[in-house]
């Protein structure tokens, strides 16, 4: 199986070399454009924040036919990458929740890949990423929109203001390089800071959001959120969070203990739970989607629901539409099927 992205090399070697693609993009199917965020989009196929590294990664992607396309979360100052592992293969044992193991050996059918990830949320200095988001939309064609993750940065004593002040920064230079849609991360299940459970605090997300708002005028705006365990409080969360927020992206992985066979945590004693990406979660996912599909309908919010969570086959991707998605974004499986998007186009030209 050819891995675009190679798990047994650095984080900052896989960005420097950018994907590692098997052959030439297919040709591309003539699909009729649709409506995404008051934007126009080939297909409301695209890739959520974490694979898509840098401009190299965007380019290499966008030619293959995704064309919602996140650029990997970007903070206001560098942030090296956790030590390797970042990236191993899991079995779940057919368990929804509990441990994941870790295995050398992932199913040779790509459809039914597990995978966890434990890379703290790495961030060139935001000088580099600047420029180089603005390369990243100057490879986009006609019918693709660039979307760029950002993430607060705190310290030890920040206080809540500071944070949504250095999420508002981000937001506006992610903007500033050219971003048509931002996307605020609320949610990452590996790091060890206050950053990535904000969604957790509702009133804080909201203070954060308008903050966010105001620094952005008019170019649309996601959070980006985890697994909520009850859809009372994922409900409550959307609505707080409406008129402020153009759209919601679900889930941000879900947080598992991450073993070895022998008990050992896979990424160290400092991050036993990490974030399970793949078929794991694809029906908690599926769910996630569903019930904020609901309540968006039952309370009449202005909100669009971008999906994530376990599509590698397109019976995945029609799960999330049939949920109530506006959008699918995949978040591991384009590792091992670049070629995912072109396949699901010629065959579903609505998507």
């Amino acid at each position: 199986m050819i891995r675009t992205y190679d798990i047994g090399r650095s984080y900052q070697e896989n960005y420097e070399s950018g994907p590692q693609f098997d052959g030439p993009a297919r040709e591309m199917p003539d699909t009729p454009l649709k409506d995404f965020l008051g934007f126009k989009v080939r297909s409301r196929i695209g890739i959520a924040a974490g694979l898509l590294l840098n401009s190299k990664w965007i380019e290499g992607y966008a030619r293959r036919g995704f064309d919602i396309l996140t650029y990997k979360t970007v903070r206001s100052a560098y942030r090296p990458c956790y030590d390797l592992p970042n990236w191993v293969f899991v079995e779940d044992d057919g368990n929804s929740e509990g441990p994941v193991y870790a295995t050398e050996h992932p199913s040779s059918d790509p459809g039914e890949i597990s995978s966890a990830v434990c890379f703290g949320m790495p961030s060139m200095d935001p000088d580099v990423w600047r420029a180089d988001v603005s390369r990243a939309k100057a490879c986009l064609s006609n019918g693709q929109v660039l979307i760029v993750s950002v993430v607060a940065t705190p310290e030890a004593g920040t206080s809540p203001e500071e944070v949504a002040v250095d999420f508002a920064n981000c937001a506006k230079w992610a903007v500033e390089a050219g971003a048509d849609i931002v996307e605020a991360n609320f949610s990452c299940p590996n790091v060890c800071t206050s950053e990535g459970t904000i969604y957790r605090d509702i009133e804080l997300s909201r203070d954060i959001a308008r903050v966010i708002r105001r620094a952005m005028e008019a170019t649309p705006l996601l959070l980006k959120i985890g697994h909520f365990p009850e859809a009372d409080q994922q409900s409550a969360f959307l609505r707080s969070l409406n008129g402020l927020v153009d759209g919601i992206t679900l889930v941000n992985g879900i947080s598992r203990p991450v073993l070895h066979r022998d008990g050992k945590p896979v990424f160290g004693e400092g991050f036993v739970n990490a974030g399970v990406l793949g078929r794991a979660i694809h029906d908690p996912s599926v769910a996630s989607v569903e019930a904020a599909r609901g309540a968006v309908a039952e309370h009449d919010l202005n909100l669009e629901i971008l999906a994530v969570g376990g599509v590698s086959r397109k019976s995945d991707m029609a799960d999330f539409f049939d949920a109530g998605a506006d959008a699918v974004m995949l978040g591991s499986s384009p590792m091992y099927l670049p070629h995912f998007a072109v396949d699901a186009k010629r065959e579903r030209p609505e998507w």
